[in-house]
């Protein structure tokens, strides 16, 4: 695998552009995509899933998107250190029934000399939502790139 810059260990610069990075690519809605940015033998803890390996991250997400519709995302940086980052997110999709859900979460990030993402955990909250509701709709507008995410 190509390196992935930034690399660790991170500085705050760096760790904020790491986390864009993963906001934009995840906004994609791209399982390939997305995959390439961990190891080929990543670990994953996802709400109750247990993930090892590339093959089974792109199958986990397939699987994520063909439920979670229209999906649109913003990650925030809540923590840095060596080769480790928090982050806080917060996504919204409505499901095939038209139920609307905001998704409130945090994942600890670990990751190898290329910069690529060895580790991955995350821990997520889900909300019933209407749509008038929503504030999230689509990948972030330039303008907003960075600006922190609101708590509820």
């Amino acid at each position: 695998m190509p390196p992935r810059p930034p690399f660790p260990p991170f500085d705050e610069a760096s760790a904020r552009q790491k986390v864009q990075a993963a906001e934009d690519a995840w906004n994609t809605r791209d399982p390939e995509r997305v995959a390439l940015a961990y190891t080929e033998d990543s670990v994953w803890r996802n709400r109750d899933t247990f993930l090892a390996g590339r093959a089974e991250i792109v199958a986990f997400l397939r699987q994520k998107w063909a439920r979670e519709l229209d999906y649109a995302l913003r990650k925030e940086l809540w923590s840095y250190d060596g080769n480790r980052i928090a982050v806080r997110f917060q996504y919204e999709c409505h499901d095939a029934a038209g139920q609307w859900w905001r998704n409130y979460g945090n994942e600890l990030w670990e990751f190898d000399e290329d910069g690529l993402m060895l580790r991955r955990e995350a821990g997520i909250h889900d909300v019933a939502i209407t749509e008038a509701e929503r504030r999230i709709f689509g990948p972030r507008p330039e303008g907003e790139t960075g600006r922190p995410i609101p708590f509820r």
